[in-house]
């Protein structure tokens, strides 16, 4: 497909060419008929086209008003009958919850997003009220890898792949080279997925207060992480936690899994902040 525009760069727009990159996108999704999937910067239509062939109904959010001309003209069959509902958006502003056509967990998220935006669009994506059951990102390769690091393998973890990987099981699906898009990015792109999203985790631990905690053990990311959190609870306090979980005093906030953390966050959350 080729891009009947020149492309914006303060949208971060890199338009999928490859006929290809859609199906494998939709297949870590497993999108069938019936789905209701959301599409977040469609741009002009590559991945639209296969979303809409597997029989899904497309919620398209688009901010180009460029882009909503050409996916009108392209998909006026589907508009009409609407499979394809496109909305004029700046996905910044972007709250899911406030979209009429959204139930909870009664959608997927499939989309080839700008790169200076993920970081935004998974905490947007995951952390609403009106979650997706499944997310699959098309994003910055390096961004890919480090939201699905592996911690039993020896991957060091970071806030986004504790924020992401809360929420449900991610996982690295392929590479895609930086030639499937135009123009093309300086970097190759990887699909992400993360499936059976859900707060489950957050049953015995309050979701606020273990982003503020990951914020806080982060802060300072080549310092301890006690070191970190000491700035906020009791010194003493924390080293009697750490020992309890099995913590060596010393480990940095990168080397916590995901499970230690959340017991981590359960135990602070009884604790009284000291009145520094």
């Amino acid at each position: 497909m080729n891009t009947p525009f020149i492309t914006k760069k303060s949208l971060g727009q890199h338009f999928l060419t490859s006929d290809i990159v859609p199906n494998w996108l939709c297949d870590a999704a497993a999108v069938q008929t019936g789905d209701t999937v959301v599409e977040i910067g469609p741009g002009t239509g590559a991945l639209t086209k296969v979303l809409l062939e597997r029989g899904a109904t497309v919620l398209a959010l688009e901010a180009d008003a460029r882009a909503i001309t050409i996916l009108k003209n392209t998909f006026t069959a589907s508009v009409d009958s609407d499979q394809l509902v496109i909305s004029h958006l700046d996905v910044r502003q972007l709250d899911l919850a406030s979209l009429p056509e959204l139930s909870d967990h009664g959608f997927k998220i499939v989309s080839n997003i700008p790169y200076y935006l993920s970081g935004h669009l998974f905490r947007t994506s995951l952390q609403t009220a009106c979650q997706p059951s499944d997310l699959v990102f098309l994003v910055q390769k390096e961004v890919a890898k480090r939201a699905a690091a592996n911690h039993q393998k020896g991957d060091k973890h970071s806030l986004l792949s504790l924020a992401t990987q809360v929420y449900g099981d991610v996982s690295y699906v392929k590479t895609v080279s930086r030639g499937h898009f135009t123009p093309s990015p300086r970097v190759d792109s990887g699909i992400i997925a993360v499936r059976n999203i859900s707060r489950q985790r957050f049953a015995t631990s309050n979701e606020p207060f273990f982003f503020e905690m990951l914020h806080l053990g982060f802060a300072q990311k080549r310092k301890q992480l006690l070191g970190n959190l000491a700035g906020t609870f009791d010194r003493e306090q924390l080293t009697h936690i750490f020992s309890t979980l099995g913590l060596p005093e010393t480990i940095r906030a990168e080397d916590v899994s995901l499970e230690n953390w959340l017991q981590l966050v359960a135990a602070l959350s009884v604790h009284t902040a000291s009145p520094d």
